[in-house]
């Protein structure tokens, strides 16, 4: 009898597998709407909704760093209809200042595929002379600690970015915390900081009306919209390569049979012209990644920043 019950029941997991999915499918974004991470969810939902011929239904769970957002996802039935679009920031960068976070990024997770990256950007506002990270170099080792820079948070991408050119140049570049983005890029416009990294997005229309001056990508390759500015490879400080990345999680224990499949769908549909048109035009990259590639990755940067972190004393005191 009990042979026969295990029987039914492994019979059960299989059709409902190969059934799947049959219900709408919840994907969490753990940011607000309007941000990169839910463009990227949105530009990806609707489209894999149509392969499966199922609903992907974007819910925006923003707070805790990502907190709030991983704890659902990570607390789900690995079944395949709750998923994670998660901001890189929140994913490797949060478990290292946050005590006490109610999940793990790499064992309360499943990578399915990453979906977008964006490089950062460094700009420097209007008036100050540097026309070179180089320049910017020079100038701070001349007088440390009379350059600011702003981001948007302790623990942020844009300060562990900062503080890897830091560890890297010997500059001593110092720190300004906003909340968030918005009021960064106000004081930043407005003369009260000096520079800041960040992705292109915000930047742009800045640059382009001459408030604000590139100095480096930090992706392995120019932006197809700032063609004449250097990668920092091509400024001469290849470590600082640095991406935002925002990519598809399962809880674990998801079957393999359910995450290949909507890896397999999220791959079809990110080659396709309308996907990377859309990319392009928020100066990202539709970046692809399987599961064993993502997770691989995954680790390489919790790895990374973690080091970065800890040599530059960062913590949410």
């Amino acid at each position: 009898m009990t042979v026969l019950a295990c029987a039914l029941g492994v019979t059960g997991l299989a059709q409902a597998q190969s059934s799947y999915p049959n219900r709408p499918i919840s994907l969490l974004v753990s940011a607000a709407p309007g941000g990169t991470t839910d463009i990227s969810a949105r530009m990806i939902a609707e489209p894999l909704g149509r392969a499966l011929g199922q609903s992907v239904v974007v819910e925006n769970r923003p707070g805790g760093a990502g907190a709030i957002a991983g704890q659902a996802v990570a607390r789900a039935k690995p079944d395949g209809y709750t998923l994670l679009l998660q901001y890189s920031g929140f994913h490797v960068i949060t478990p290292h200042i946050t005590p006490k976070l109610p999940w793990d990024p790499i064992k309360d997770f499943k990578p399915v595929a990453n979906v977008l990256s964006a490089p950062q950007v460094l700009v420097v506002r209007e008036g100050l002379p540097f026309k070179s990270l180089r320049e910017l170099v020079e100038a701070d080792k001349a007088a440390p600690g009379k350059l600011n820079y702003a981001s948007s948070g302790v623990g942020s991408l844009q300060q562990v970015s900062t503080e890897l050119l830091n560890q890297m140049a010997g500059t001593k570049l110092m720190h300004i915390p906003y909340n968030g983005t918005g009021p960064a890029m106000n004081d930043l416009l407005g003369g009260s900081v000096d520079l800041t990294i960040t992705t292109p997005p915000p930047l742009l229309p800045h640059i382009a009306a001459g408030k604000l001056r590139p100095l480096v990508v930090t992706g392995e390759q120019r932006l197809a919209s700032l063609p004449d500015v250097p990668t920092a490879a091509e400024a001469g400080y290849p470590e600082l390569l640095v991406s935002s990345w925002f990519a598809m999680y399962a809880p674990a224990g998801t079957p393999d049979e359910i995450v290949d499949r909507l890896s397999e769908e999220i791959r079809k549909i990110m080659e396709t012209d309308e996907f990377r048109q859309k990319a392009e035009a928020l100066g990202a990259e539709a970046r692809y990644m399987d599961p064993k590639a993502l997770g691989a990755y995954t680790q390489e940067e919790l790895d990374r920043w973690g080091k970065v972190i800890k040599a530059a004393n960062i913590t949410q005191e």
